[in-house]
């Protein structure tokens, strides 16, 4: 029971002991894992060097293919890219087995206790904590072969006559015995989730003769299709396209596994005189038992790799035909189109990569509106849940896709660049974290949504027309950005975004007023109230972002107020009226600069009166009347849009 215990406490150290060094090599590692795998994927062979090199790095395949599924899940890898990755991981976590393979041959644990004392050293100072974190990583796994290895002799299962009865009931040259063990090995390394475990179990089993080399390398091979399951559970909850990459890695491994059964007895017995072993003998040295073990691994997933390195384009299609996207599937829109791995020599070419794809971030901002605008009016609750999900994982999509392009332009930074591109690079990263807020804010209205549901709450007809009104807005302000986007930039100016944005500003100001007066009568209740006001505050808020999209991409720089041919320079408190500037005294300024702000509010007289004029002056209702006439006379082609409401007041028409 002691040996037994020993040998389960030794393979859970084993397992934590690569878990804590994995992640400690991730940590220092940092992001430049993630642009690792996106800068060095230019190519089949590149994607396969680069999924070997990080796996090497991080001493964990699952670690690389759950990352690479998890990139394709952003649509930051292409299917094909990710393929070549996840068969450069197979090649890469051989070193495992050799790492063990080396364990079980030489007495290392000596080695570990000054790692030990080097590593808490490290940690309790802090400022290497990472590499203090590897150093006892790698110190549990070696610590835990040794253990391993000293665990293995005292069992001494060739010597127990139960095991040896029982092992010998299989046939090693049978085909039938070898599927068994493959079947085995599969089940085994699905439960653990470790096929680091599983290949220590294997060595164990042949470094005591308890199993033959053939029935170990059945194991081994069964390990490899185990191993595929980790990256398929990764893989439900993501996208059609990390679904492929998932099942790929699993066709990979069944399509070597197939072909190795074909040659098995041929193939073994080759790898078997690589490392000097005759498979005929009975006395064999167990240490090179542990070493055909890693020999065949590493052969296994270099051969593999090499036979399907050509058939990627094939494979991928073989995935895409077993796991067809839906009809309704839009996640595979979220990817980078126009940058892909690597930066071009040509600093401005890279530049026009980077704003082909902020184009294509404005589009998809402005459809994840169009969802928000749907899921406003959906009165199913399953479907509003879907949409809900759809809205999230577009906001997701698009905090990953800011900063992607945002590490693209500061790589494209750091070259030689001329003032004018830099000054170019400098509003694109203004436009993507502005794109990136229009994600947020449609997220935070969707969420706003989601508690009027939640508290059944219905919107009278005029709040009703009113949220339509203000999504109205807001569409032709993404409308109008997404063309300054994709034009040359010399060709627009910002006048009609301005306009679009006041007239945002002025609606919402009108609106929450309205809502304000009917709280106070109790035209509704406050939960109503509440809610119809945040979503408006939403919707201007969208709109600010959106016009500062605008800005940025014109390099404009707003410092007024426009509508139609009227612009007021808010710095200097002037006023044009189709290009020329006309004379207004304060009061005038004033009353047009409040209407303007404001336009489709009502204001009395004798709110004009509280507002525009000091409480020491003395004026009456009359004194309104004639500052309207004379500002009516100074906008003269626009002087129908400054309405009278008889009895009311006045008011400055919306466009």
């Amino acid at each position: 029971m002691l040996i037994i215990l020993k040998l389960l406490g030794s393979i859970a150290l084993l397992i934590y002991g690569m878990k804590v060094m994995s992640e400690a090599l991730q940590k220092m590692a940092g992001p430049q894992l993630r642009h690792l795998l996106g800068a060095m994927t230019t190519n089949r062979f590149s994607g396969v060097a680069t999924g070997a090199l990080v796996t090497v790095a991080v001493q964990s395949s699952a670690a690389t293919t759950v990352m690479t599924v998890s990139f394709v899940n952003a649509a930051l890898l292409t299917l094909s890219q990710a393929i070549s990755v996840i068969m450069g991981a197979n090649i890469g976590t051989t070193l495992s087995a050799w790492i063990m393979s080396a364990g079980f041959s030489f007495n290392i644990s000596n080695l570990v206790w000054p790692a030990f004392l080097i590593g808490i050293v490290l940690i309790q100072i802090g400022k290497h904590r990472y590499v203090g974190d590897f150093l006892f990583g790698i110190s549990f796994l070696l610590f835990s072969l040794g253990m391993l290895n000293q665990t293995g002799r005292e069992m001494d299962l060739a010597s127990n006559a139960a095991v040896v009865d029982f092992f010998s009931s299989f046939d090693s040259g049978s085909y039938s015995t070898i599927l068994l063990f493959l079947l085995i090995g599969a089940i085994l390394t699905c439960i653990a989730q470790s096929s680091a475990a599983l290949m220590a179990i294997t060595m164990v089993l042949c470094s005591t003769g308890a199993i033959s080399i053939f029935q170990g390398i059945a194991l081994v091979m069964g390990e490899n299709i185990g191993t595929t399951l980790t990256a398929n559970l990764a893989a439900l909850s993501a996208n059609t396209q990390a679904r492929r990459a998932a099942m790929a890695h699993l066709l990979f491994n069944v399509f070597g596994v197939i072909w190795v059964l074909i040659l098995f007895f041929p193939f073994v017995r080759t790898v078997c005189r690589v490392v000097g072993i005759d498979d005929a003998t009975d006395a064999v040295d167990p240490a090179r038992l542990t070493f055909a073990l890693a020999t065949f691994h590493t052969a296994f997933n270099v051969i593999n790799t090499s036979m399907l390195i050509g058939f990627i384009p094939q494979l991928e299609k073989l995935v895409c035909r077993i796991i067809k996207s839906k009809k309704t599937d839009e996640e595979d829109e979220f990817r980078l189109q126009f940058i892909r791995g690597g930066i071009m020599k040509t600093p401005e070419i890279s530049v026009l990569q980077a704003q082909k794809e902020i184009v294509n971030f404005g589009q998809k901002m402005q459809h994840m509106f169009q969802l928000v605008k749907d899921l406003y009016v959906t009165t199913d609750e399953q479907e509003f849940k879907k949409l809900f999900e759809r809205i999230q994982k577009t906001e997701d999509c698009s905090d990953l896709l800011e900063q992607e392009i945002g590490k693209y332009l500061g790589d494209v930074g750091d070259a030689h660049l001329s003032d004018d591109t830099k000054e170019k690079i400098r509003a694109m990263l203004r436009q993507i974290s502005e794109l990136e807020s229009i994600g947020d804010s449609c997220f935070s209205m969707a969420r706003i949504m989601r508690r009027k549901q939640e508290n059944k709450i219905d919107f009278n007809e005029e709040q009703e027309t009113g949220v339509q009104q203000m999504f109205g807005l807001v569409d032709q302000a993404l409308t109008r950005m997404n063309e300054l986007l994709a034009g040359r930039r010399e060709e627009y100016d910002i006048t009609l975004s301005e306009e679009i944005e006041n007239s945002i500003n002025g609606c919402r100001n009108r609106l929450k007023q309205w809502n304000i007066n009917n709280l106070d009568q109790h035209v509704y209740g406050y939960d109503s109230g509440t809610v119809f006001s945040d979503l408006i505050s939403e919707c201007e808020k969208n709109g600010d972002y959106i016009i500062n999209v605008v800005e940025s991409r014109l390099r404009a720089t707003r410092n007024g107020i426009r509508y139609k041919g009227i612009q007021i320079d808010t710095d200097s408190k002037t006023v044009s009226v189709d290009g020329h500037t006309v004379a207004f005294n304060k009061t005038e300024y004033e009353l047009l600069k409040l209407f303007l702000e404001n336009r489709g509010t009502v204001y009395s007289r004798e709110q004009l009166l509280q507002t525009i004029w000091p409480d020491d002056v003395i004026v009456n209702a009359r004194t309104v009347d004639v500052n309207i006439t004379r500002i009516r006379k100074k906008i003269e082609p626009y002087a129908d849009n400054l309405i009278t409401h008889p009895g009311d007041g006045y008011s400055f028409l919306e466009i």
